[in-house]
């Protein structure tokens, strides 16, 4: 394999690969296949489906779980091992076939690779299948053949290969064999290589193989895709910390129960029982549950929204961006090379409408006619110089069938009304000159009638010397002197450094053929860009609003970038940094480098991976956007990756947490805005979780501590802690977003979901639960109450106080009677749990299991009266942050 290839001069590297300008014998070829092996991309050994499941148990709560499911067995409770297994199973299924599905970024790079390769061997032309081929093999290629792998081209003739998904380059590359650059020049500004699972798509070349497989630049991010590993999101750390706080509480709660209890003389399977029952109210089982279910409707949600989720975790990642790092090319543009500007040396035009559909307005700045005689020449020779075809779908999609350049002029000529079916036949092609990367031209001559006419188009610094003379607005020929040719090669240059390309259109009557170029007339210049989507600029607006930092990634040229980043708003005062300058530096000044860089352009897939890194070192939450191969490795190292489902490869669809099902980037901020909304309501629900465990908790506690009997049993907590809690908190999990969701700053990952309002919310909940039900506990048991009856009353009590918490902890901030009953599902889920709550209370069969009693209204009364109480209670608490 040889470092850099580009660098050395042909005959040197000829050498250095020890083959021939006749390719390689096949004894050769064989030798060397058994040395550097087969031309193909190897995965990284695979995760057996088992030990997948397995690893779904490596979590803290599953493992506590599971804990109290095998000693609530072993106690001969049942009816709690049987409900936590259930709970437990369907957690650990969910997250098995999320994680079964995770790893095809490899496969679908194979899937590129091409199956059959031209190639020439002891002197003869042969197909060969592509993973055979060796470095030193000479490998023929023409328009449509897909390169197998990394090459040095010996023969190119109007070579252009498409490697958008390799380098991000809206444009074919043109390739020049005997071009030697120096050593560091950007994959795509290397013009004498060809790049493995890229394709040509004009003209034809041969080039000898100088890497395969793994060693190809696809290898190299295949190799990338294997080491580059996947962030957990601040939900499960959150999580993994829950998880880890509360088994250590479960378990210092169990030695103080069982030490208390030997104090006080009580048999230790008696008290074993009493911890147990403890430590199951502190275990919030129902949460692994609702975690899962809830971002799954989230991601129900998104989908309307064009946005796919593929890791349910990554959801709530969206609400905590503070960061989008976004490719160019096909994401914040249409990939639809577009005419933007015409000059005709007397004339400057405008051109409106966008990507390849003919609607738009063509118009003078220079108060002249806009569609002049030398405009509409100008626009004629576009299009009859030309090969490409603009079609349209049947979804009434319009599409460019040839190279996008041609296909701008088209699109431009048809919004002045030409049409090039009509045209074609009205001026039939006679001769022609193919573009070449040599001549930077094309020709063409056309009969019509009697008459010919030739035109020529390409670098205006190359047709302008051909031209004598210029066509004016009222039809006459001016000379083309030293003045007027300065004139338009300066609007050349303005034009350039606002990122167009720039192509110049000539003419001459009655010119048999291709090869007389000599006194043409100049007709004009078409500057033309892949322009920015329009709902771009108004998407990059809504993230600046919303306190997120939009970040351009491109391959593309700085000038081509920076144009492009400044139309879309994303450059501002920012810095513009090149891959040349992002090889310089190392880590510690990259961090420092991206606090103040907007756009980052000619770069390589280590670079996109490099500074989703650094912004991560400065404690951003980075969000990644592309649709190339280039992308995968930084759509996976991301916080949340985001592909395009339209545009976007395999490999990055594969690679990435999120998939835009339109290619529109204002869906990712429509994304992120239901992402915020999922955030606020994980911690809506999970506020509502954890109080309701320190309520039973601190019941449970201080009845121990004060001597008192068990104020609930197994059964009653199980049931609050699966059934009456988990309905609620699934309804806050489709809560409503809050007004001006958009107008604040991203969620701090470093605060975490628990922030101090939900800190406060959460404490003043579940003690003043401790409070109102240890106080009627007592009151019940001294009141002529028996115990059963004292237990059913508590029980009711801390059901209701649930219920009324769900109502109060839908906002943080809002006053609960401002808009009360806005969730209709919580509203539902409420109603079915008073009925469940009633058929336990009245249902005879269910008494005794659950250790209830029939209430009398009077009872009822009484306990209403006391769970009311947290309503007042929690209002104050919200007084006081919004305070705050």
């Amino acid at each position: 394999m040889i470092e850099v290839p580009f660098s050395d001069r042909l005959d040197v590297l000829i050498q250095r690969l020890n083959t021939t300008p006749e390719g390689l014998t096949e004894d050769e070829a064989f030798r060397r296949l058994e040395v550097y092996g087969t031309n193909r991309l190897e995965s990284s050994s695979t995760t057996s489906p088992w030990k997948l499941l397995g690893e779904q148990f490596r979590n803290v709560l599953i493992i506590t779980l599971l804990i109290a499911t095998v000693l609530s067995a072993f106690l001969g409770h049942a009816i709690e091992a049987i409900a936590i297994s259930v709970i437990v199973l369907f957690a650990v299924l969910l997250g098995f076939i999320q994680e079964f599905r995770a790893e095809k970024a490899i496969e679908a790079l194979r899937r590129m690779a091409a199956p059959a390769s031209m190639v020439i061997r002891d002197g003869v032309a042969r197909m060969v299948p592509a993973q055979e081929l060796v470095p030193g093999d000479l490998v023929v290629l023409s328009a449509g053949d897909r390169v197998p792998a990394d090459g040095r081209l010996v023969e190119a003739v109007n070579l252009r290969a498409d490697e958008a998904p390799l380098t991000g380059e809206s444009l074919p590359s043109e390739k020049e064999y005997d071009a030697v650059l120096a050593p560091g020049t950007p994959i795509g500004d290397q013009r004498n290589m060809v790049f493995a699972g890229t394709v040509v798509v004009y003209g034809r070349g041969r080039a000898i193989v100088t890497s395969t497989g793994m060693a190809t630049e696809f290898g190299r991010i295949a190799g990338m895709l294997q080491r580059v590993g996947t962030e957990k999101t601040p939900l499960q750390k959150n999580l993994d910390k829950v998880g880890a706080s509360l088994a250590r509480a479960a378990l210092v709660i169990v030695a103080v129960i069982v030490v208390l209890g030997m104090l006080r003389g009580q048999p230790f399977i008696e008290i074993l029982i009493f911890g147990i029952a403890l430590a199951v109210a502190v275990v919030p089982e129902a949460l692994p549950a609702v975690v899962t279910i809830s971002l799954a409707l989230g991601v129900q949600r998104m989908v309307k929204r064009n946005a796919l989720m593929r890791r349910l975790p990554a959801v709530e990642t969206l609400g905590s961006t503070t960061v989008i790092c976004s490719d160019k090319t096909g994401t914040l543009t249409r990939d639809q090379m577009t005419v933007r500007r015409l000059y005709t040396g007397n004339n400057s035009v405008t051109v409106s409408g966008s990507g390849y559909r003919p609607e738009g307005n063509i118009t003078s700045v220079s108060g002249e006619a806009a569609l002049s005689a030398p405009v509409l020449q100008m626009l004629q020779g576009g299009m009859l110089c030309n090969d490409a075809r603009l079609e349209r779908s049947q979804d009434g999609e319009w599409t460019i069938v040839g190279d996008p350049t041609e296909g701008a002029l088209i699109v431009v000529a048809r919004k002045a009304g030409f049409d090039e079916t009509e045209l074609r036949q009205r001026f039939s092609r006679i001769d022609e000159q193919p573009f070449d990367s040599g001549s930077k031209r094309m020709v063409t001559v056309h009969r019509s009638g009697e008459s010919t006419v030739t035109y020529v188009k390409g670098a205006p610094e190359v047709i302008l010397p051909l031209c004598s003379q210029l066509l004016n607005n009222s039809g006459d020929y001016d000379r083309l002197d030293q003045n007027a040719m300065a004139r338009v090669l300066g609007e050349a240059d303005l034009m350039g450094r606002d990122a167009l390309r720039v192509l110049a259109i000539a003419s001459k009557q009655n010119n048999g053929t291709a090869d007389a170029l000599y006194g043409l007339t100049f007709l004009g210049l078409a500057g033309m860009i892949d322009p920015p989507r329009d709902e771009a600029r108004e998407a990059v607006q809504r993230c600046r609003e919303a306190g997120i930092r939009p970040v351009m990634i491109t391959g593309d040229h700085p000038v081509t970038a920076r144009a492009v980043a400044r139309e879309l708003g994303i450059l501002r005062n920012g810095r513009v940094v090149s891959g040349v300058e992002l090889d310089a530096m190392d880590e510690v000044e990259l961090v420092g480098a991206v606090q103040d860089a907007e756009v980052f352009a000619r770069v390589s897939p280590e670079h996109k991976l490099r500074i989703v890194e650094a912004f991560q070192k400065r404690g951003e939450v980075v969000a990644m956007t592309g649709d190339g191969v280039n992308d995968a490795p930084a759509l996976k190292r991301a916080d949340i990756g985001i592909s395009m489902g339209i545009a976007g490869t395999d490999v990055s669809r594969e690679a990435s947490a999120m998939t835009l099902l339109d290619d529109n980037f204002s869906s990712i901020v429509s994304a992120i805005e239901e992402g915020r909304g999922i955030y606020d309501n994980i911690r809506k629900y999970l506020t509502y979780l954890l109080s309701s465990n320190i309520g039973e908790l601190g019941l449970m506690a201080g009845a121990t501590i004060f001597g008192l009997p068990l104020p609930l049993t197994a059964v009653q907590i199980l049931y609050v802690n699966l059934a009456t809690d988990g309905l609620p908190a699934l309804a806050l999990a489709v809560d409503p977003s809050e007004p001006g969701i958009m107008k604040r700053s991203p969620n701090d990952p470093k605060q975490g979901i628990f922030s101090r309002s939900v800190m406060a919310l959460m404490l003043a909940g579940g003690i003043w639960s401790t409070i109102v039900n240890l106080t009627l506990f007592e009151w019940a048991r001294h009141s002529g109450k028996s115990l059963k009856e004292a237990m059913t009353m508590t029980f009711v009590s801390l059901v209701l106080i649930q219920f009324f918490k769900a109502y109060n902890f839908r906002s943080e901030k809002e006053p609960v009677f401002r808009r009360p009953f806005a969730n209709r599902w919580l509203n539902l889920a409420i109603l079915w749990e008073l009925v469940m709550l009633a058929v336990v209370i009245y249902v005879p069969f269910f008494n005794v299991p659950f250790g209830t009693y029939m209430m009398p209204t009077g009872d009822w009364l009484i306990v209403i009266a006391c769970a009311v109480t947290v309503i007042p209670v929690i209002e104050v608490v919200k007084w006081f942050i919004r305070r705050g």
